[in-house]
């Protein structure tokens, strides 16, 4: 399964968890002085309700942006980027060298490309994570797939679960500012208990991005669709 990890991993969004809501407490510890527990959506206050309302918004009023981004895999290895993204269904995600990854969303189907391997693999974007930051309307308090809801004065935390996520279930933790909701990092915790991280940075609102940043590109090797 190692082989997924880095696409797990660049999934919100950051931060997410493979069982119960419950065991997202450990994670959010550092975070949140480690007694702070998560509300259900259905248990939040109207404050809460409002918080998360305007993070909605935030996100809705997304279209194209660029960001510098820094990866911290389950093991502690480090690489950072550049990420495009183009909502609904498009994003990339650039690493810079040394690392050999590449992985690009059309809006239909993920591609993580590995040139040190020579392999590129294809998924359906609906079995990865990265549907829930690419959705054309977001509404988080109607969202099923949505756990928890943390709030301190400085951070705003989601933690949403993707059962029919690649691998098995996992869960998201997605992290927003709270002066201005903007997204910030989002920790991936796959089936297997494994956290990969992702911080962003110099987040830019552009007008409109290439759209040939996010054309899936067939290789000179073989592609291996995934169901």
């Amino acid at each position: 399964m190692l082989r997924l990890r880095p696409l797990a991993g660049l999934l919100l969004l950051t931060a997410a968890l493979a069982a119960a809501p419950a065991a997202a407490e450990p994670l959010f510890g550092g975070l949140f002085g480690g007694k702070k527990k998560g509300v259900p959506v259905t248990q939040l206050d109207p404050a809460q309700r409002a918080t998360l309302q305007r993070v909605n918004g935030y996100f809705n009023s997304i279209q194209d942006i660029t960001a510098n981004f820094e990866q911290t895999g389950p093991d502690g290895s480090r690489s950072v980027g550049k990420l495009y993204l183009s909502r609904p269904g498009k994003i990339r995600f650039q690493y810079a060298p040394p690392s050999p990854l590449e992985i690009v969303s059309n809006g239909s189907s993920v591609i993580v490309k590995n040139r040190r391997l020579a392999t590129q693999e294809l998924w359906p974007l609906s079995q990865t994570p990265l549907r829930f930051l690419l959705e054309d309307k977001i509404d988080l308090l109607k969202d099923a797939n949505v756990k928890a809801v943390y709030q301190e004065p400085e951070m705003v935390s989601v933690v949403l679960e993707e059962k029919n996520a690649i691998g098995g279930t996992a869960q998201i933790q997605l992290l927003f500012s709270g002066q201005n909701y903007e997204l910030k990092q989002w920790t991936v915790t796959d089936a297997q208990g494994m956290d990969t991280s992702v911080v962003l940075s110099d987040m830019t609102r552009v007008a409109k991005l290439d759209q040939n940043l996010f054309k899936i590109v067939q290789p000179r090797w073989p592609t291996q669709a995934r169901p």
